[in-house]
């Protein structure tokens, strides 16, 4: 995954599904909201999509445009303020690509991720030697102190799986393919494959991989794909509806309508049954690390 950053994610969604509830209804377009406000479309999208932390008086704005009740005026004013709280990962935000901090926020918010990979070892499961080797094939010419601090970001974010509360449960399946292919040379992906290895016994982790003997599956229509799931709050209900990530080589994708991700989970469920169980993937993991150290 290529990796802004600014604001917490999880409030700011929050907050531009409310408002976007409400502009909708009040019965007004992007375009007459913007036009009401004097703000631009652009600025409008950028809100409701949770792009964007918020100022309480620009919400106060909005809301009193729309016509909503003092008491949702109020909540929501004060869900405004969490939207400027600061992700650890502030302090790397001149080497994070445009988007890459929503995506990390939600990571860090998380409950559950359900990651398909087709090629690349994941970013939350690489060793420094792997991520270096594809950092700095991804940004050619770029100085080896910046090339440093991605991956030092790229690490940093692994903590996510063994913070001591709340860490979330990881269900990947790998091609097969990323076992065999020796990126950085066979030294560094014996390396890599010893990692796999360790994380697959944590216990918040299941790790799978699917073999080329499976032949058709629905990873190969849908690519590479990450379901990220979120908690429950005391009534049982998510904090926030779950979210398909799709990284591409010019930009990346965030899907959260329920058809969509209705046709994720059942891809993925269609993966994780073609791959091999945990055990069996363990083992053709050190298959591929025997050869590799030959």
């Amino acid at each position: 995954m290529a990796e802004g950053a600014t604001g917490s994610t999880v409030p700011r969604r929050q907050l531009g599904r409310c408002l976007r509830d409400l502009r909708m209804q009040a019965r007004f377009t992007v375009r007459a909201a913007a036009s009401a406000l004097e703000w631009s479309e652009a600025k409008i999208w950028r809100i409701e999509t949770g792009q964007t932390s918020m100022r309480s008086l620009d919400v106060e704005q909005m809301c009193r445009v729309y016509g909503a009740l003092a008491e949702t005026t109020t909540s929501l004013m004060a869900l405004a303020k969490e939207t400027k709280s600061k992700g650890w990962w502030l302090s790397y935000a001149d080497i994070i690509n445009e988007g890459f901090d929503v995506y990390i926020g939600l990571e860090e918010s998380c409950s559950h991720l359900r990651w398909y990979e087709a090629e690349l070892v994941p970013g939350l499961l690489q060793t420094e030697d792997y991520a270096r080797t594809l950092i700095e094939a991804d940004n050619p010419g770029v100085a080896p102190r910046e090339i440093a601090r991605r991956v030092q970001l790229r690490i940093a974010r692994q903590t996510l799986l063994t913070r001591p509360v709340a860490a979330p449960e990881l269900r990947v399946v790998l091609n097969e393919s990323i076992l065999r292919r020796p990126v950085g040379g066979r030294e560094v992906m014996s390396v890599q494959l010893e990692r796999l290895i360790a994380v697959s016994e944590m216990p918040n982790v299941a790790l799978r991989v699917l073999p080329f003997a499976v032949g058709t599956h629905a990873g190969i229509m849908s690519g590479p794909f990450v379901v990220l799931e979120f908690p429950t709050n005391g009534n049982g209900q998510a904090t926030e509806p779950p979210t398909v990530y799709v990284d591409g080589f010019t930009g990346a994708l965030f899907l959260d309508k329920p058809h969509e991700i209705d046709r994720y989970e059942a891809a993925f469920n269609n993966i994780w049954d073609a791959s091999l169980d945990e055990w069996a993937s363990r083992q053709a993991i050190r298959d591929a690390m025997k050869e590799m150290d030959k």
